[in-house]
């Protein structure tokens, strides 16, 4: 049982004991440096109980505690708050407990329970990924190593968006202007490639329409009934009735782009247990609306259309099927989540990381599945996120002006290097090892960038800002593991089963680091609970930040003549090492042994 547990238990039994009260829970908050303690417990919420003066009350509990709890040595009262200070022992026995437990904080997933998937980076195949995706693979993968780490069975997974008229007009633009030249020929990742036909759609699509303002059309006639736009209309109509040639080119064209995104997901450092096509579940999500029209869920208009009424559940009509029988994302949307739970029966509940601007499409996406009776729609998650916008303005793919995501990853390398060479620390190094150090600084400094962020919250993203030594930057983290790094290899002392004395006296900074140590396992729970790896992210810049104030005020092994407090300290800076690793593990980012 956590020491809070235990505390909350104790002062139940008080105010049970002290004033016939039943108190369901006790509220703690972090005691404040200027005050005596380390834990808080606030007295005010206690006044639905208890009447009285919340001074009082407190000073009465905190007597209790002290005549009741071993752990608990003394207290004071400010206000309406309790600060309970904690024996000294208690903290050396949970470090004794944990100290050579490599996976301290981690829960094994149980047999029994239901698993969990998590949907992320779900591209559409006539473009590379960008900066946005970025921030959306980083988030998918890191809340699931999250959730894996709190104790559930994760299946990563994505839905390829690989067919529509987004990919048409890709297809058209190489079909038209493309001179049969490939990845190959050209030397260009496939992606790539295939995203210079989407521009090129879009360039020529406004010419025609000009052409056709300039013939006196209005601009929406113009958007209609621009011939290109007809003809990739029309290419979608031959694609979904199986058309040869069209589902030929489809299927290279969608080749090329795969292989460019497998390069991207490596150098991201992000993976999938299963792959979902579009292409492959629209089909399954026309049956489901099909026998929705039956059971009344959905109705069809009169141009033959159908429709979900949501009005009385708050929001509006939603078109699940075009008038001309083609699918629309909810089709898809729908056909995929009840594959999903066909092929992985042990799913109990599914997170979609998707950006904020589909909030409404998650919110009737999940009231449909409700309304078609699928119990497991209770559990559907939407990890909506902000944004990530750059100092020089919106990204629009089809305008060609998006920061490609394999670019960003080897500018960030890039910088790294510069900021590495100016501060000269890298005496020793091969040019291989320079290399893998920059890309490993580079790439931590982009993800812990963008996960300490709420996922809520935009993000103005600045690479230069982000690569800073000092500061809440993966950077200045991933050097305090490797000072530490250099601290275990000096010592050159054998600590392993050792066990420190329980009449030891612990420093301040010594407890300061045991007690954030020690919420780690909590850290861990709530970020899964919250999808949020920013909670984390946080919460190892705390541990970092607690320990080079150790480490400024606290001599370790130079300095220190006591065997005791020399291998205590080591074994603490052991511990805190691999506690970094293991949360920025859970980040998705690397940790390099020296810098």
């Amino acid at each position: 049982m956590s020491l809070q547990a235990t505390v909350s238990k104790q002062v139940q039994k008080a105010v049970h004991e002290l004033y016939q009260a039943n108190l369901e829970t006790v509220e703690f908050q972090a005691t404040r440096k200027e005050f005596a303690g380390d834990i808080t417990i606030v007295v005010f919420p206690m006044l639905r109980v208890i009447k009285g003066n919340p001074v009082q009350i407190g000073e009465a509990i905190g007597s209790y505690l002290v005549d009741n709890v071993k752990d608990v040595k003394a207290f004071n009262v400010v206000k309406g708050f309790l600060n309970i200070e904690i024996e000294d022992s208690y903290y050396i026995a949970f470090f004794n407990a944990v100290k050579d437990n490599s996976t301290f904080g981690f829960v094994l997933p149980s047999v029994e329970g239901k698993s969990v998937m998590v949907e992320y980076s779900s591209p559409n195949t006539n473009k590379p990924l960008h900066l946005g995706h970025v921030r959306n693979n980083l988030l998918g993968y890191s809340v699931s190593e999250i959730i894996k780490a709190s104790g559930k069975k994760v299946y990563k997974t994505q839905i390829i968006n690989d067919r529509g008229i987004h990919i048409c007009k890709s297809m058209l633009a190489w079909k038209r202007y493309g001179n049969n030249e490939t990845p190959e020929s050209t030397g260009l990742k496939g992606d790539k490639l295939v995203g210079n036909y989407y521009v090129k759609f879009d360039q020529e699509y406004k010419k025609e329409i000009e052409a056709l303002k300039a013939e006196g059309k209005t601009e929406d006639e113009a958007k209609k009934e621009a011939p290109i736009l007809i003809e990739a209309q029309q290419m979608l109509l031959a694609w979904e009735a199986g058309d040869e040639e069209t589902v030929t080119l489809w299927k290279t064209m969608n080749q090329w782009v795969y292989k460019g995104f497998d390069v991207t997901y490596k150098n991201l450092g992000v993976d999938f247990d299963c792959l979902y096509y579009e292409s492959e579940t629209y089909l399954l999500g026309k049956e489901f609306v099909d026998q929705g029209l039956k059971t009344g869920v959905f109705f069809k208009k009169e141009d033959g259309s159908v429709w979900c009424d949501l009005t009385e559940d708050g929001l509006d009509e939603k078109i699940v099927l075009r008038s001309d029988g083609t699918a629309v994302y909810m089709t898809q949307d729908i056909g995929t989540a009840i594959q999903r739970i066909k092929d992985y029966p042990d799913v109990g509940g599914m997170v979609y990381t998707v950006g904020n601007e589909q909030d409404y499409h998650f919110s009737v996406l999940f009231l449909i599945l409700k309304k078609l009776g699928f119990d497991w729609a209770k559990n559907l998650f939407h990890l909506s996120y902000g944004m990530v916008d750059l100092p020089s303005g919106k990204m629009k793919s089809r305008e060609g002006t998006v920061v490609d995501a394999d670019d960003l990853v080897a500018e960030m390398a890039t910088t790294a290097g510069e900021i590495s060479e100016e501060l000269g620390k890298l005496d020793g190094y091969s040019q291989d090892e320079k290399n893998e150090l920059f890309s490993t600084i580079g790439l931590g400094a982009l993800k812990y960038y963008i996960l300490k962020v709420d996922p809520k919250k935009r993000i103005l993203f600045d690479p230069k800002e982000s690569i800073d030594f000092q500061g809440n930057t993966g950077p200045f983290i991933q050097y305090t593991y490797a000072r530490i790094q250099s601290i275990l290899r000096k010592a050159n002392l054998e600590t392993e089963g050792l066990v420190t004395d329980f009449a030891y006296e612990l420093h301040d900074k010594e407890k300061a680091l045991l007690k954030q140590l020690q919420v780690f396992p909590a850290v861990i729970q709530n970020a899964a609970t919250q999808h949020s790896p920013a909670l984390l992210a946080n919460y190892t810049y705390d541990l970092v930040k607690d320990f080079n104030s150790f480490y400024q005020n606290v001599p370790i092994v130079l300095g220190n003549d006591d065997a005791q407090s020399q291998v205590f300290r080591v074994q603490l800076s052991n511990m805190v090492a691999q506690t970094i690793k293991n949360a920025f593990g859970l980040l998705g980012i690397n940790v390099p042994e020296r810098m």
